[in-house]
């Protein structure tokens, strides 16, 4: 039987009580499910490159990671990005195709509903 360990970090407690009361007031599955997947142990998450959104995600989309987004490969599209933690090669490469790197409570109060919005894990 494995131990229960609790989350400390302040940023991600706060983001984690964001999504499950927009989950709650807009009925809107999608946050609940970003914040199950932001509460598991870091080693079952895996981080995303660039290069993945630039293969698998359309332009002027609109994606949310939970987790981090690393610099690795080229973006030429515009696309809206939010993840919990971002490199800084990776937000330079979002500007620089005309995109926007937002955090997940940004995006959260853009899009109560989530609609139009797809994860990206």
């Amino acid at each position: 039987m494995g131990r229960t360990v609790y989350k400390q970090n302040p940023v991600l407690l706060h983001t984690l009580r964001e999504l499950r009361a927009a989950a709650r007031s807009h009925e809107a599955a999608i946050w609940d499910s970003v914040a199950d997947r932001l509460e598991r142990a870091r080693h079952q998450t895996h981080p995303v490159n660039v290069g993945h959104l630039e293969r698998l995600v359309d332009a002027n989309s609109t994606v949310v990671i939970p987790g981090k987004l690393l610099a690795a490969g080229t973006l030429s599209k515009p696309v809206t990005v939010a993840a919990f933690s971002y490199s800084v090669g990776a937000r330079e490469k979002i500007h620089t195709a005309g995109g926007k790197a937002l955090t997940i409570s940004d995006l959260v109060k853009a899009h109560p509903n989530g609609r139009e919005v797809r994860i990206f894990a």
